[in-house]
């Protein structure tokens, strides 16, 4: 089964013969943050490495997609929502809410959080599960806080 980086490699050359400049530059974009974030951590890509990566930068686009919004940029956000879609179809399908929802419960009850100064111990729990590449530590951290007084 090829991995997720190799899926990309192979997209880009398949963009660059259909000559998509936009899907080129998405995937290439991604690709050297790939490299430059296994550099940086001086290992080899792997799954874990490229999809966080590629996280990453989905959170990075959706956030100046907003700020675009906010500045009335329709151009920008449009360009950002076409290239967070690209990115998307390699990221691995998230954990539904209720699973997610359960997966918080079992982490506080694990942990004996009582605060919300103890919120860093459930996420590290939850940075233990073996479901970790498909959690959105995102919507996580507003379980955790909506849980704990």
């Amino acid at each position: 089964m090829a991995t997720t980086y190799d899926t990309l490699r192979a997209d880009i050359i398949t963009a660059m013969k259909a000559r998509d400049s936009a899907t080129t530059t998405a995937l290439r974009t991604a690709d050297a943050a790939i490299k430059r974030a296994a550099m940086d951590a001086n290992k080899d890509v792997d799954e874990a490495l490229a999809i966080a990566t590629i996280r990453k930068a989905v959170k990075n686009l959706a956030d100046a997609k907003a700020e675009f919004e906010k500045g009335g940029r329709a151009d920008l956000v449009a360009a950002n929502a076409a290239e967070i879609a690209i990115l998307e179809r390699y990221l691995p399908k998230a954990l539904d809410p209720a699973k997610l929802d359960a997966l918080v419960t079992a982490a506080i009850a694990e942990t004996g959080a009582a605060s919300k100064k103890e919120m860093g111990k459930v996420i590290a729990a939850l940075k233990k599960h073996p479901d970790v590449a498909l959690i959105d530590f995102g919507a996580v951290s507003k379980l955790v806080q909506a849980r704990l007084p």
